[in-house]
């Protein structure tokens, strides 16, 4: 019962700091202004879908009969989606009370659990077409949560603690929205060139969606950064077909180890299956003349 009491914890404090504390988590984002701000409606969306799929996750917990599923859920998730919970709800606590040296730990620990769930459902529990529940409902929202933290949640703090906002010119002049353009360009290329490798390779449809929904998140708030627009606007076209390369590449390779009909085919200068010489003496049966005749045929062995 800890997960779904975590889970509720989890989205009463972000529903609470987002909505009916002041300032919010929203307004604090609009006072602190970054290269890599994010539009705050896109990302509420966002974690909304986030926690309607961990209550997918719960569910699928509480009423699991399978042994498969049983040891996805408690060896390869645990304890850490738990933690992840709790720190989410900690970090919306700390960022609303402009903690960000804090807020900036809690959300490099969040990343860790995080990364260490995902790594170990992948490699010892693997997603498999004969359990779509569990891909669904288990590795999904583990995928989902972690690509949050991992491109924008984890940076976007880092950033406000670090100082690299826009600061206002109270001298009558706009503020400098270039500033800071390269450390935005290199967090938004390098988190979204990592995403697109994998889903590539591994042709990960939920790492698509959430990393597209990022980059939407990125480039319908401005004024920002050109490189910082620019770059978002590019991986959002660019993740779809990263992905459909993916599916194409994989199935060209399945097509190409597939046998043909007619079986292999012979190599130039291979004359052994041709059909003129099955009938043909082999090299060890010694050719005659016309009037020669071979004694073995008359008298026998």
């Amino acid at each position: 019962m800890t997960t779904p009491l975590s889970l509720l914890i989890n989205i009463a404090t972000v529903s609470i700091c987002a909505t009916v504390v002041n300032p919010s988590i929203q307004t604090i984002a609009k006072l602190n202004p970054t290269p890599i701000s994010p539009r705050p409606s896109v990302i509420l969306v966002y974690i909304a879908a986030l926690f309607i799929a961990q209550i997918g996750y719960c569910t699928i917990l509480l009423i699991s009969r399978k042994e498969e599923t049983k040891n996805t859920l408690v060896k390869g998730v645990g304890f850490p989606l738990v933690f992840a919970n709790w720190l989410m709800a900690l970090w919306a606590v700390a960022w609303v009370f402009e903690w960000f040296i804090a807020a900036t730990i809690l959300s490099g620990l969040l990343f860790l659990f995080l990364l260490y769930s995902n790594v170990n459902l992948l490699v010892y529990h693997a997603p498999t077409s004969s359990r779509p529940l569990d891909t669904a409902l288990i590795h999904a929202p583990l995928r989902f949560f972690f690509v949050l933290q991992f491109a924008l949640v984890f940076p976007l703090t880092l950033f406000i603690a670090m100082g690299l906002t826009y600061t206002p010119m109270y001298d009558g002049t706009p503020m400098d929205y270039n500033a800071h353009g390269w450390p935005g360009f290199g967090v938004v290329f390098g988190t979204q060139l990592v995403s697109l490798l994998v889903i590539i390779f591994r042709r990960d449809i939920v790492w698509c969606v959430a990393a597209t929904w990022i980059c939407i998140s990125l480039f319908s708030l401005r004024p920002k950064a050109q490189s910082v627009y620019i770059t978002a606007i590019a991986f959002t076209v660019v993740h779809p077909l990263g992905l459909l390369f993916g599916f194409a590449r994989s199935y060209m390779a399945k097509r190409d180890l597939r046998p043909t009909p007619h079986g292999p085919v012979a190599l130039t200068g291979d004359d052994s299956d041709h059909p003129g010489l099955q009938n043909a003496p082999s090299s060890e049966t010694q050719i005659r003349g016309p009037r020669e005749v071979d004694v073995e045929d008359v008298w026998g062995n």
